[in-house]
């Protein structure tokens, strides 16, 4: 499978889609920003009482489980309701899952009631979702050994929830159940700060908004930008410490062209 990445860079900031996204309070300034770097708009309202209304005029819908509350989970089910009526793509991140019955109740609720169009999760949440045996260390991936791979985790959480899944890690695996793509792109240090994983979901948004006819290459584009925003980042700041490293990775998300998306892209079919 090859992705036409210059040209899904090129459309979303032609397109410069909206980007409804309900997300958490800890990173929710760097998921603006990054989504503002790669060429879409951001808006983020997460009261009930107006999130329907922000959903119905966005092009794609982020709903991240971080700083989950009561008030937050019925914005997020009632929007994504809307985005399932006016058809726009849903980008669910369940940020924690498995770590506390109410988070996980929460994200098995949403998959139920908005069924989302992409799950982007570590092994550990996603594998919660699907009953393994895992558990994750607050909001981080568990190194609990498991006999299920990342790979069968996705392809078999894909053909389960209809939906494409992405297991983030050393190597991001994504599946729409069918095709299945091993990316290696990204540097230690994106583990090292806050965020990394948001953000992705935000860039995903971005580009699923963009390109909703081709949601599995959206979301893996997705997926190589942020990857190789780090490998760009590490390459100018990484002897200076992880703040410069965080704000390098900001300067090239925006300074990112679709030619060095394509030649920086270190993908393959599993």
């Amino acid at each position: 499978m090859k992705l036409e990445l210059k040209e899904m860079l090129d459309t979303l900031r032609r397109v410069h889609p909206l980007i409804h996204e309900i997300t958490n309070y800890v990173t929710a300034n760097d998921c603006a920003n990054i989504t503002l770097a790669a060429g879409a708009s951001p808006v983020m309202a997460d009261a009930p009482e107006e999130a329907e209304e922000m959903t119905a005029i966005s092009q794609a819908l982020v709903l991240n489980l971080g700083t989950l509350n009561r008030e937050k989970l019925k914005s997020m089910i009632l929007s994504g309701k809307k985005a399932g009526e006016i058809g726009i793509p849903v980008i669910f991140d369940p940020v924690g899952c498995g770590s506390a019955r109410f988070r996980t109740g929460a994200a098995v609720q949403i998959l139920h009631e908005v069924r989302p169009s992409v799950v982007r999760g570590n092994l550990s949440e996603v594998g919660s979702l699907l009953g393994m045996p895992l558990h994750t260390r607050g909001v981080d991936a568990s190194e609990e050994r498991c006999r299920w791979t990342a790979r069968q985790v996705a392809e078999t959480a894909a053909q389960q929830w209809d939906c494409i899944v992405s297991v983030t890690g050393k190597t991001d695996i994504i599946s729409d159940g069918r095709q299945t793509l091993c990316i290696d792109n990204g540097c230690p240090a994106m583990a090292c700060i806050t965020g990394t994983g948001c953000m992705c979901t935000a860039v995903m948004g971005a580009f699923c908004g963009a390109c909703p006819a081709h949601l599995l290459g959206a979301a893996a584009a997705a997926l190589i930008f942020t990857g190789l925003c780090g490998e760009m980042a590490w390459e100018t700041a990484g002897r200076d410490g992880l703040g410069s490293f965080h704000w390098k990775f900001m300067d090239a998300a925006g300074r990112m062209t679709g030619e060095q998306l394509e030649k920086g892209a270190k993908y393959h079919e599993a």
